[in-house]
Formats: structure tokens, C-alpha cells, sequence
């Protein structure tokens, strides 16, 4: 194995959203959502206003199967839509979160490259 390697070298901004998904990735609450989120008709009620295939699981349902306050709930979401990990949809007076999967592929590739 080469000490260095510089075939592929990350940009300051994919550093820093590099960083981020780490941070996002470091806490058991935060993958657990992005668990139930690969298959949100399996994990949570059926929804009123938001198709689970479409558009994800409302956060109140999220926060409910947590086990949180709501603000606490709230600030895990917040990590993991900054780290670009899911996407939120509103939908009525609701906001729906769904995985983003082309992020979460890309995850192995940013770790391979530093």
C-alpha cells in the first residue's frame, strides 16, 4: 500500500459534506431513522396526506417511534437533511422525510477517496 495516493483527492466542499454525513452517521437515533426510512410502509402507519414510496414518513411519526421530544426529534431530522441524507417534502401542514439514495451511495465512494 502507497503512502499516498493523490489519483483522486476530495474538494474543500466535498470535505466538508464528508464531515457532515460522518457526523450525521454518529449517532444511533439518526441510523435508525435512516433504517426505517429504506422501507417507511413497513416502519410506520399509514399516512393521510403522503405516499410512504413517494414522499417518506411524516416526522411526527418518526419522533413518535423514536421516542423523543419533538424538538429532539426535530434536531436529528435537521442533522440529517443538512448532511444531504434525506429529503424533506411538505405535504399539507406536514413534513415527510425519505431517504436520498443517490447521497447514501456516494458515501463509500467520499470514504474510499481520502
Amino acid at each position: 500500500m502507497s503512502a499516498s495516493s493523490p489519483t483522486s483527492a476530495l474538494s474543500a466542499d466535498d470535505l466538508a459534506a464528508l464531515e457532515a454525513v460522518l457526523k450525521a452517521l454518529a449517532s444511533e437515533r439518526r441510523l435508525q431513522i435512516l433504517e426505517w426510512l429504506k422501507d417507511p410502509a413497513a416502519h410506520f402507519p399509514p399516512q393521510e396526506h403522503g405516499d410512504p414510496e413517494l414522499h417518506g414518513a411524516c416526522n411526527l411519526f418518526i419522533v413518535e417511534k423514536l421516542g423523543v421530544s419533538q424538538p429532539a426529534g426535530s434536531r436529528h431530522l435537521k442533522v440529517l437533511v443538512e448532511a444531504g441524507l434525506v429529503i424533506p417534502t411538505r405535504r399539507k401542514s406536514w413534513i415527510y422525510y425519505r431517504r436520498d439514495e443517490a447521497a447514501i451511495a456516494r458515501i463509500p465512494e467520499l470514504l474510499r477517496s481520502i
